[in-house]
C-alpha cells in the first residue's frame, strides 16, 4: 500500500525516483507526487491524481532537476484522491514529507498546530507530520533531532521520510509499523518502502526495525534506536529479480504470473524434497527441533493468505495429526485468546509486511507461542525477520494486485510442513508417501489444467451480464471455493459469495435463480457424492451452474450445467489444482467487464496499515 522512494546524491536524481515509483505501482495507489532541492535552494513539488506516468510527464514539462528528493504514490485514507492531499506534504515551503501508515492522533495534533499559527492545505494526516517537524526546526534543532523529538508525539503507524530547505545534503527517516529499507550505493545512498523500487541503482540494504530514525546523506546513514542511541544494522546483498517491466507477451502480469505457476511451485519444490521426502533443514535450522515439540498451529493471515490457511487446517488435521486453528490476522489482534501448549505460531503473507499480521505475530511473542514460523515471498522483509523460522515460497515478484502464483506457493509450503509435522506425530506411511508422490507431479499437473484455458475463456462471456455469483466446495475444496469469489469480486467487481456445500440448506438457497450463477468445484474425492447431491438441490430450483470437476466424476452437463473438465489429480494437490481454473474464470470475467485487471479500483497488494 502506498510507495517511498527517496535519494541524496551528487546526480540528478529525478528519473531514479520516478523509476523506482513505477516499480512500486504494483502496491495500489491513486495519485503520485515528487519533491526536489534544485541546485538553486528552491523546494520544487509536482504533484498529480491518477498513474505515475501523469507525473513523469508534469516533470518532464517542469524540465525539474533535484540531487536530493523524495516521491510518493498515494492510497488514499484521510481526505480524497485530489491533488491537494497527494503527498509530497510541505509545511512553510521549508519541510517536505512523504508517509505511509496513518497518525491515529492526527486530529489532536491539528487542533495543537492550529492554534499555533500553522495552516493546513490538506484533509491527510500526514500534513500534521511536517508542520511538527518544522515547529521543532524553528525551535533551533538540527532536521535529525527535530525528528526524533516529533515522532515521541505521533501514534498509530509510520514509515516518513523528510527534507529540510535549509539542510539540502540529507534526509531523515522514522520507521513504526510500516516498513523503509536504506539503499547503500557509491557515493549517493537511497531510500524506499520496498526493495524492488531500488535494484536498478543498488543491490546492498539496510532494512530499518522497528522505532528506528536514520539520518542519510551521500556518504554515510546514521541509524539510531527508538531510544536514540546509534546502532548497526546488517547490510544485506540482495539477489531480488524483478520483472515488473516484462509481461511476457500477455496480455497482463494477472495471466502471466496464472501461467507462471508450474515454474514457480517447481522452484518452491527444489532441492526440498526428493523420493524419500523433505530434505534436511527446509524450514530453516533448528525447525526440526522445534517441530518435534509442536501439538498445535495456529494459523494467522488475511484475504488470499488466509485461504491458503485453511486449506492447510484440512491437511494437518487429516494427515500429520496436528490440531490446529485459523484466524484471520484482525481478530486475533484484537480479542483475547488461549494459547495452547506447545503451539507453533505460523504467519502468512505475500509481501510480510501485512501490518495485522506484523501486529499479530508480535502479539502471539508477548502471549507465549513455544516459537512461530512465517510462510513468505520476500526475502528481508518484517515478518522473516522477526519470525523465529522462514519459508521462502520462491513464487518471485508478484505485481497483480489479485494474488495467484503467491497463493499456490503458499500451499505448496502448507503440504511440505504437513510432512514435517506428520513425521513428529504418527503420520501413515501410506499417508507420506502419497504427499510425496503428489508433490512431485504437482508442476506438471499444473501445466495440464492450465491447458483447459479456452473452455473457461468461453464460459466467461455468460458471466458478462451478471451481477452476482455463489461458489461451492466440500472438505479441503472450501477454501478454495472462498478463493474463487474472492479473486471474482476483486477483479470483475461481481458480488461472489462461497459456501461450504453442506450449508445450502442453510439459507443460501433462497437466492437460487437462473440470474444467479453458481459455481462448483468437484474433485473425485469421497465427497463426491454429497455433493452431487447439492448440485441436485441447485438444479431443482433453476439455477444455472458451472462444474469443475475431475474428468472422471461423471458429471453430465445440460442446458442448466456447464461442465470444464479438470484432469485428474491425487488427493492431497487437488486444492491447489482447483485453484487456477478459478483464477481463469475469473481474469476472463474481468476481460469481458473491462476492468483494470492488474490494479483494481480501490486494493492495494501490500496492505500496511490496519
Amino acid at each position: 500500500m502506498c510507495g517511498i522512494v527517496g535519494a541524496v546524491a551528487e546526480r540528478n536524481v529525478v528519473e531514479i525516483l520516478l523509476e523506482g515509483l513505477k516499480r512500486l505501482e504494483y502496491r495500489g495507489y491513486d495519485s503520485a507526487g515528487v519533491a526536489l532541492l534544485q541546485a538553486s535552494g528552491e523546494l520544487t513539488r509536482i504533484r498529480r491524481t491518477g498513474k505515475v506516468q501523469e507525473l513523469a510527464d508534469a516533470v518532464a514539462q517542469h524540465d525539474a532537476l533535484g540531487s536530493t528528493g523524495i516521491a510518493h504514490t498515494r492510497w488514499a485514507t484521510h481526505g480524497g484522491v485530489t491533488e491537494a492531499n497527494a503527498h509530497p506534504h510541505f509545511s512553510s515551503e521549508r519541510v517536505a514529507v512523504v508517509h505511509n501508515g496513518i497518525i491515529e492522533n492526527y486530529v489532536s495534533l491539528k487542533a495543537n498546530l492550529i492554534e499555533k499559527g500553522y495552516t493546513f492545505t490538506s484533509d491527510t494526516d500526514t500534513e500534521t507530520i511536517a508542520h511538527t517537524v518544522h515547529e521543532e526546526l524553528v525551535s533551533g534543532k538540527t532536521l535529525l533531532s527535530a525528528v526524533q523529538s516529533a515522532v515521541k508525539t505521533f501514534h498509530g503507524a509510520y514509515g516518513t521520510v523528510i527534507m529540510d530547505k535549509n539542510d539540502p545534503s540529507r534526509v531523515v527517516v522514522a520507521r513504526s509499523g510500516s516498513p523503509l529499507v536504506i539503499g547503500l550505493g557509491l557515493g549517493e545512498n537511497f531510500i524506499a518502502s520496498d526493495q524492488m523500487a531500488l535494484l536498478p541503482v543498488t543491490r546492498r540494504f539496510i532494512f530499518l526495525e522497528e522505532g528506528d530514525v536514520a539520518e542519510i546523506t551521500r556518504r554515510d546513514v546514521k541509524i539510531f534506536d527508538k531510544d536514540g542511541a546509534p546502532v548497526e544494522r546488517e547490510v544485506i546483498e540482495s539477489n531480488v529479480e524483478h520483472d515488473a517491466g516484462d509481461k511476457a507477451g500477455y496480455r497482463h502480469y494477472m495471466l502471466k504470473e496464472i501461467h507462471e505457476q508450474p515454474t514457480v511451485v517447481r522452484n518452491a519444490l527444489q532441492h526440498r524434497i526428493d523420493d524419500n521426502g523433505l530434505t534436511k533443514d527446509v524450514f530453516g535450522e533448528g525447525a526440526d527441533a522445534i517441530f518435534s515439540k509442536v501439538k498445535h498451529v495456529q494459523i494467522i493471515a488475511c484475504g488470499t493468505s488466509y485461504h491458503a490457511g485453511m486449506t492447510a487446517r484440512y491437511w494437518l488435521e487429516q494427515y500429520a495429526n496436528v490440531s490446529c486453528n485459523v484466524e484471520i490476522a484482525s481478530e486475533f489482534r484484537y480479542r483475547k485468546s488461549v494459547v495452547h501448549p506447545n503451539s507453533l505460531l505460523i504467519t502468512i503473507s505475500q509481501s510480510g509486511e501485512t501490518a495485522d499480521t506484523l501486529a499479530a505475530l508480535r502479539l502471539a511473542k508477548e502471549l507465549g507461542y513455544m516459537s512461530s514460523l512465517t510462510i513468505c515471498n520476500v526475502p528481508g522483509s518484517s515478518l522473516v525477520r522477526e519470525s523465529d523460522l522462514a519459508f521462502m515460497t520462491k513464487a518471485g515478484a508478484e505485481i497483480g494486485v489479485a494474488s495467484t502464483k503467491a497463493f499456490t506457493t503458499q500451499l505448496t509450503a502448507f503440504l511440505m510442513l504437513t510432512l514435517a509435522l506428520g513425521k513428529e506425530n504418527g503420520m501413515t506411511e501410506a499417508d507420506s508417501k502419497s504427499i510425496v508422490s503428489a508433490l512431485h507431479s504437482l508442476p506438471a499437473k499444473l501445466e495440464e489444467t492450465l491447458a483447459i484455458t479456452s473452455g473457461i475463456e468461453d464460459l466467461a462471456e455468460e458471466f458478462a451480464d451478471k451481477h452476482h455469483s455463489l461458489f461451492l466446495g466440500r472438505g479441503d475444496q472450501y477454501p478454495i471455493a472462498m478463493e474463487g469469489a474472492l479473486k471474482l469480486k476483486e477483479i470483475s467487481y461481481i458480488h461472489a459469495e462461497a459456501y461450504a456445500s453442506g450449508e445450502l440448506k442453510h439459507g443460501p438457497l433462497a437466492l437460487i435463480d437462473d440470474e444467479m450463477p453458481v459455481i462448483v468445484v468437484a474433485p473425485n474425492n469421497e465427497l463426491l457424492e454429497k455433493l452431487k447431491s447439492n448440485v441436485e438441490e441447485v438444479r431443482a430450483r433453476g439455477g444455472i451452474m458451472y462444474v469443475f470437476a475431475d474428468k472422471d466424476a461423471a458429471f453430465a452437463g445440460d442446458d442448466t450445467m456447464r461442465v470444464i473438465d479438470v484432469p485428474h489429480c491425487e488427493a492431497p494437490i487437488a486444492p491447489i489444482i482447483y485453484t487456477l481454473p478459478l483464477q481463469l474464470l475469473s481474469y476472463y470475467v474481468a476481460l469481458i467487464k473491462g476492468t483494470d485487471v492488474d490494479q483494481p479500483r480501490n486494493l492495494a497488494k501490500s496492505v500496511t496499515v490496519e
